[in-house]
């Protein structure tokens, strides 16, 4: 008895059209996230110095506050009342799945209680990993 052979068509291979999707998807979210990140430490702020300071950590749950000489917050680049950065912190908070980290960009003009204003914002929203951008001293 003979089985019949069943004739091939071309070639086997696999679609390639999903690898190449998720391929873009993958440069659209690094293009957009960089961007972002730049987006934060754009405004020139004279540092303060400090004796000690550790490496920067490249924490993606992490939010950039600067203030500014005349106390004006800043979160994503755009200007915040007191009130609304204690409820966009704890928004953030509540929404991430890790804890989230706070970093202080201030001018070393500023005055300290706007620096502490943030820090009680942060405490409010339950925030936990505060640090501050400073320059290493050379001396």
């Amino acid at each position: 008895m003979r089985v019949p052979r069943i004739a091939r068509s071309g070639s086997v291979g696999f679609n390639m059209t999903p690898m190449i999707d998720v391929v873009f998807l993958l440069i659209i979210f690094f293009l957009v996230s960089s961007h972002l990140a730049r987006q934060e430490t754009h405004m020139e702020l004279p540092l303060p110095v400090a004796a000690s300071s550790g490496e920067d950590d490249l924490d993606s749950n992490r939010l950039i506050v600067n203030i500014l000489d005349s106390g004006e917050y800043r979160l994503a680049g755009r200007r915040v009342a007191q009130k609304k950065l204690v409820q966009r912190l704890a928004e953030r908070q509540t929404e991430s799945v890790e804890p989230l980290a706070v970093k202080i960009r201030t001018s070393r003009r500023a005055p300290y209680r706007h620096v502490s204003g943030v820090l009680a914002a942060c405490a409010t929203a339950g925030i936990e990993r505060v640090t501050f951008a400073t320059y290493r001293d050379r001396n």
